[in-house]
């Protein structure tokens, strides 16, 4: 089975972008527009890893880090923040993030950034 990715960004070309690269590395991903939908859908995936964009139009990327930190069937799921006008520390600080990528990202350091969350071999 593949490892599967649940996908939290509302600007549809950074979605599509990720969406690409992480099939291109035959991960299973589900991406959500907006935290309605990510909480509604996420949480049932049976996640390998989250990616979480900060700021979003119904909610904030840091308050579902939060609330996935909290919850006994997600809290062990490594979670990827990012933003370009949050920083490392803000994320980690607030929610316990395993890693924060800033946008614009490099792809090649960001498909990185997750297979080393999800402890996958290349």
């Amino acid at each position: 089975m593949r490892m599967r990715i649940c996908v939290l960004e509302d600007n549809n070309d950074i979605r599509e972008i990720v969406e690409f690269l992480l099939e291109s590395e035959q991960y299973e991903v589900f991406s959500y527009a907006n935290v309605c939908d990510f909480m509604n859908g996420a949480l049932t995936r049976q996640a390998n890893a989250f990616v979480l964009d900060v700021m979003l139009p119904d909610g904030n990327g840091i308050e579902v880090c939060k609330v996935l930190k909290s919850l006994p069937e997600t809290m062990h799921i490594p979670v990827l923040m990012m933003s370009a006008n949050y920083s490392t520390t803000d994320a980690n600080y607030n929610c316990s993030a395993e890693d924060f990528i800033k946008k614009p990202f490099d792809i090649v350091d960001f498909v990185n950034r997750v297979d080393l969350q999800t402890g996958k071999i290349r």
